[in-house]
Protein backbone atom coordinates (compact mmCIF):
# COMPACT_ATOMS: atom_id res chain seq x y z
CA UNK A 1 0.00 0.00 0.00
CA UNK A 2 1.58 3.52 -1.17
CA UNK A 3 1.76 6.09 1.80
CA UNK A 4 -0.12 8.98 1.28
CA UNK A 5 2.09 11.95 0.97
CA UNK A 6 1.70 14.92 3.85
CA UNK A 7 -0.45 18.00 2.79
CA UNK A 8 2.16 21.13 3.23
CA UNK A 9 0.70 23.97 4.57
CA UNK A 10 2.79 27.39 3.75
CA UNK A 11 2.47 30.49 4.95
CA UNK A 12 3.27 33.68 2.67
CA UNK A 13 2.79 31.01 -0.36
CA UNK A 14 1.80 33.96 -2.93
CA UNK A 15 5.11 34.50 -4.19
CA UNK A 16 8.96 34.48 -3.83
CA UNK A 17 10.48 31.76 -1.36
CA UNK A 18 6.76 30.71 -0.47
CA UNK A 19 5.65 30.34 -3.72
CA UNK A 20 8.56 28.56 -4.59
CA UNK A 21 8.09 25.75 -1.77
CA UNK A 22 4.72 25.53 -2.91
CA UNK A 23 6.14 24.45 -6.77
CA UNK A 24 8.72 22.40 -5.18
CA UNK A 25 6.24 20.55 -3.12
CA UNK A 26 3.48 19.96 -5.60
CA UNK A 27 6.19 18.08 -8.19
CA UNK A 28 6.65 15.83 -4.75
CA UNK A 29 3.09 15.33 -5.05
CA UNK A 30 2.43 17.09 -2.15
CA UNK A 31 -1.57 18.49 -1.84
CA UNK A 32 -0.83 21.80 -0.77
CA UNK A 33 -2.28 24.36 1.56
CA UNK A 34 -1.34 27.54 0.49
CA UNK A 35 -1.78 31.10 2.49
CA UNK A 36 -1.18 34.73 1.79
CA UNK A 37 -2.53 38.05 1.92
CA UNK A 38 -3.12 38.04 -1.90
CA UNK A 39 -5.97 35.99 -3.54
CA UNK A 40 -5.73 36.43 -7.12
CA UNK A 41 -1.94 35.69 -6.77
CA UNK A 42 -2.91 32.42 -4.79
CA UNK A 43 -5.70 31.33 -7.05
CA UNK A 44 -2.79 32.18 -9.88
CA UNK A 45 0.02 29.95 -8.41
CA UNK A 46 -2.93 27.20 -7.03
CA UNK A 47 -3.87 27.22 -10.89
CA UNK A 48 -1.04 26.61 -12.69
CA UNK A 49 0.25 23.83 -9.81
CA UNK A 50 -3.12 22.10 -10.38
CA UNK A 51 -2.86 21.90 -14.26
CA UNK A 52 1.02 20.69 -13.86
CA UNK A 53 1.22 18.49 -11.15
CA UNK A 54 -2.46 17.20 -10.35
CA UNK A 55 -2.46 17.89 -6.99
CA UNK A 56 -4.71 19.37 -4.72
CA UNK A 57 -4.41 22.61 -3.49
CA UNK A 58 -6.73 24.85 -0.64
CA UNK A 59 -6.21 28.43 -1.08
CA UNK A 60 -6.51 30.28 2.18
CA UNK A 61 -6.28 34.13 2.38
CA UNK A 62 -5.70 35.32 5.52
CA UNK A 63 -3.17 38.65 6.96
CA UNK A 64 -1.55 36.83 9.67
CA UNK A 65 -1.01 40.02 11.76
CA UNK A 66 -4.75 40.13 12.01
CA UNK A 67 -5.35 37.98 15.13
CA UNK A 68 -9.16 36.10 13.70
CA UNK A 69 -7.31 35.47 9.95
CA UNK A 70 -3.99 33.97 12.02
CA UNK A 71 -6.75 32.33 14.69
CA UNK A 72 -8.14 30.67 11.52
CA UNK A 73 -4.99 29.18 9.99
CA UNK A 74 -4.40 27.90 13.92
CA UNK A 75 -7.32 26.02 13.50
CA UNK A 76 -6.62 24.40 10.25
CA UNK A 77 -3.54 23.00 11.08
CA UNK A 78 -5.12 21.80 14.75
CA UNK A 79 -7.70 19.88 13.02
CA UNK A 80 -7.06 19.15 9.85
CA UNK A 81 -4.95 15.70 9.69
CA UNK A 82 -3.73 15.53 6.18
CA UNK A 83 -1.19 17.95 6.95
CA UNK A 84 2.36 16.82 8.24
CA UNK A 85 4.52 19.91 7.10
CA UNK A 86 4.17 23.45 8.07
CA UNK A 87 6.51 25.90 6.45
CA UNK A 88 6.60 28.98 8.25
CA UNK A 89 7.77 31.82 5.43
CA UNK A 90 5.44 34.76 5.84
CA UNK A 91 7.71 37.50 7.07
CA UNK A 92 8.61 41.21 6.64
CA UNK A 93 11.39 43.67 7.17
CA UNK A 94 11.19 47.39 7.67
CA UNK A 95 13.51 50.07 6.63
CA UNK A 96 15.79 51.94 9.22
CA UNK A 97 16.76 51.09 12.52
CA UNK A 98 15.93 52.31 15.85
CA UNK A 99 16.87 55.98 15.81
CA UNK A 100 14.39 56.67 13.01
CA UNK A 101 11.87 53.61 13.41
CA UNK A 102 8.37 53.57 13.14
CA UNK A 103 7.05 51.59 16.37
CA UNK A 104 3.74 50.74 14.46
CA UNK A 105 5.73 49.07 11.47
CA UNK A 106 8.34 46.94 14.07
CA UNK A 107 5.07 46.22 15.69
CA UNK A 108 3.54 44.78 12.87
CA UNK A 109 6.46 42.94 11.83
CA UNK A 110 6.93 41.56 14.66
CA UNK A 111 3.59 40.04 15.20
CA UNK A 112 4.34 38.44 11.73
CA UNK A 113 7.93 37.50 12.08
CA UNK A 114 7.66 36.27 15.32
CA UNK A 115 4.13 36.13 17.33
CA UNK A 116 2.48 34.31 14.14
CA UNK A 117 5.26 32.13 13.73
CA UNK A 118 5.32 31.08 17.10
CA UNK A 119 1.25 30.34 17.23
CA UNK A 120 1.26 28.24 13.97
CA UNK A 121 4.10 25.65 15.06
CA UNK A 122 2.22 25.56 18.48
CA UNK A 123 -1.13 24.84 17.38
CA UNK A 124 0.30 21.73 15.16
CA UNK A 125 2.72 20.51 17.09
CA UNK A 126 0.51 18.63 19.97
CA UNK A 127 -1.21 16.74 16.71
CA UNK A 128 2.32 16.28 15.39
CA UNK A 129 3.28 14.05 18.68
CA UNK A 130 -0.54 12.57 18.81
CA UNK A 131 0.42 10.93 15.38
CA UNK A 132 4.39 10.54 16.26
CA UNK A 133 5.65 12.51 13.13
CA UNK A 134 5.48 15.92 11.15
CA UNK A 135 8.37 18.36 9.93
CA UNK A 136 7.95 23.05 10.68
CA UNK A 137 10.27 24.28 8.35
CA UNK A 138 10.69 27.53 9.76
CA UNK A 139 12.59 30.44 7.65
CA UNK A 140 14.97 32.73 9.52
CA UNK A 141 17.80 34.51 8.35
CA UNK A 142 21.91 34.99 8.13
CA UNK A 143 20.55 38.47 10.10
CA UNK A 144 19.84 36.60 13.05
CA UNK A 145 23.29 35.87 13.81
CA UNK A 146 24.65 39.41 12.69
CA UNK A 147 23.46 41.53 15.19
CA UNK A 148 26.09 44.16 13.69
CA UNK A 149 23.88 45.03 11.01
CA UNK A 150 20.90 47.43 12.04
CA UNK A 151 17.79 46.69 10.67
CA UNK A 152 15.89 47.43 13.59
CA UNK A 153 13.82 44.49 14.98
CA UNK A 154 14.43 42.60 11.52
CA UNK A 155 17.27 40.90 13.04
CA UNK A 156 16.25 40.23 16.30
CA UNK A 157 13.09 38.75 14.79
CA UNK A 158 14.62 36.36 12.88
CA UNK A 159 17.28 35.31 15.64
CA UNK A 160 14.22 34.32 17.75
CA UNK A 161 12.73 32.09 14.88
CA UNK A 162 16.75 30.32 14.70
CA UNK A 163 16.42 29.93 18.87
CA UNK A 164 12.53 28.89 18.86
CA UNK A 165 13.40 26.18 16.21
CA UNK A 166 16.55 24.61 18.11
CA UNK A 167 14.50 24.61 21.21
CA UNK A 168 11.41 23.04 19.50
CA UNK A 169 13.82 20.18 17.98
CA UNK A 170 15.57 19.70 21.09
CA UNK A 171 12.23 19.40 22.99
CA UNK A 172 10.46 17.54 20.00
CA UNK A 173 12.71 16.12 17.67
CA UNK A 174 13.03 12.27 19.86
CA UNK A 175 9.07 12.27 19.68
CA UNK A 176 9.07 11.81 15.50
CA UNK A 177 8.76 16.33 15.09
CA UNK A 178 11.30 17.12 12.95
CA UNK A 179 11.98 21.12 13.24
CA UNK A 180 14.64 22.99 10.68
CA UNK A 181 15.40 26.30 10.32
CA UNK A 182 16.28 28.29 7.12
CA UNK A 183 18.76 30.61 7.52
CA UNK A 184 19.13 32.50 3.75
CA UNK A 185 21.25 35.46 3.39
CA UNK A 186 19.99 38.28 0.93
CA UNK A 187 17.70 36.37 -1.52
CA UNK A 188 16.15 37.55 -4.92
CA UNK A 189 12.65 38.49 -3.14
CA UNK A 190 9.74 40.66 -3.23
CA UNK A 191 10.56 41.80 0.55
CA UNK A 192 13.33 43.87 -0.62
CA UNK A 193 10.87 46.31 -2.24
CA UNK A 194 8.85 46.06 -0.02
CA UNK A 195 10.99 47.63 3.14
CA UNK A 196 12.26 50.68 0.47
CA UNK A 197 15.18 48.81 -0.71
CA UNK A 198 16.51 48.19 -4.55
CA UNK A 199 17.53 44.44 -4.49
CA UNK A 200 19.70 45.22 -7.72
CA UNK A 201 21.96 47.66 -5.83
CA UNK A 202 23.25 44.35 -3.45
CA UNK A 203 26.05 42.11 -3.63
CA UNK A 204 25.72 38.48 -3.55
CA UNK A 205 22.02 38.07 -4.10
CA UNK A 206 20.87 33.95 -4.00
CA UNK A 207 18.34 33.22 -6.85
CA UNK A 208 15.06 32.34 -4.83
CA UNK A 209 14.89 29.07 -7.02
CA UNK A 210 18.45 28.23 -5.79
CA UNK A 211 18.13 29.18 -2.26
CA UNK A 212 14.72 26.52 -1.69
CA UNK A 213 16.48 23.92 -3.60
CA UNK A 214 19.64 24.49 -1.34
CA UNK A 215 17.01 24.37 2.21
CA UNK A 216 15.00 20.96 0.53
CA UNK A 217 18.83 19.97 0.26
CA UNK A 218 18.95 20.25 3.95
CA UNK A 219 15.09 18.95 4.51
CA UNK A 220 15.64 15.79 3.07
CA UNK A 221 19.22 15.64 5.06
CA UNK A 222 17.25 16.02 8.27
CA UNK A 223 19.84 19.05 9.67
CA UNK A 224 18.41 20.95 11.97
CA UNK A 225 19.80 24.02 10.73
CA UNK A 226 20.95 25.20 7.24
CA UNK A 227 22.31 27.87 6.00
CA UNK A 228 22.61 27.85 1.99
CA UNK A 229 25.26 30.46 1.43
CA UNK A 230 27.97 29.04 3.86
CA UNK A 231 30.52 27.26 2.24
CA UNK A 232 31.79 25.68 5.56
CA UNK A 233 29.56 23.73 7.62
CA UNK A 234 32.13 23.76 10.22
CA UNK A 235 31.73 27.10 10.47
CA UNK A 236 28.54 26.60 11.84
CA UNK A 237 29.37 23.44 13.61
CA UNK A 238 31.88 24.98 15.60
CA UNK A 239 29.63 27.85 16.54
CA UNK A 240 27.15 26.01 18.04
CA UNK A 241 29.83 23.45 20.13
CA UNK A 242 31.57 26.70 21.44
CA UNK A 243 27.79 28.12 22.67
CA UNK A 244 26.98 24.60 24.07
CA UNK A 245 30.14 24.26 25.99
CA UNK A 246 29.35 27.46 27.67
CA UNK A 247 26.28 25.83 29.22
CA UNK A 248 27.40 23.73 32.18
CA UNK A 249 29.35 27.21 33.07
CA UNK A 250 25.54 28.76 33.38
CA UNK A 251 24.89 27.22 36.32
CA UNK A 252 27.46 28.85 38.86
CA UNK A 253 25.76 29.50 41.99
CA UNK A 254 28.55 33.02 42.44
CA UNK A 255 29.39 35.82 39.88
CA UNK A 256 32.39 34.56 37.81
CA UNK A 257 36.08 35.81 39.64
CA UNK A 258 36.49 38.39 36.95
CA UNK A 259 33.51 40.26 38.02
CA UNK A 260 34.54 39.96 42.05
CA UNK A 261 38.38 40.63 42.34
CA UNK A 262 39.31 44.42 43.15
CA UNK A 263 35.18 45.05 44.59
CA UNK A 264 35.07 45.50 47.74
CA UNK A 265 31.60 46.88 47.49
CA UNK A 266 30.54 42.98 45.93
CA UNK A 267 28.65 41.19 49.13
CA UNK A 268 30.17 37.70 47.64
CA UNK A 269 34.16 39.08 47.01
CA UNK A 270 33.75 40.57 51.14
CA UNK A 271 32.51 37.48 52.83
Amino acid sequence: MVRQLPTVLVTGASSGIGATYADRFARRGHDLVLVARDQTRLEELASRLRAETGVKIDVVRADLTDSADLARVETRLRDDDSIGVLINNAGVSAPGGFANGDLDVMDRLIRLNVTAVTRLAGAVVPRFLARGDGAIINIASVLGLAPEISLGAYGPSKAYVLALSQSLQAELGGRGVYVQAVLPAATRTEIWAKSGRDVNTLKGVMEVDELVDAALAGFDRREAVTIPPLPDAGQWEKFNAARQAMLPNFANEHAAERYRTGNPGNSIAAQ
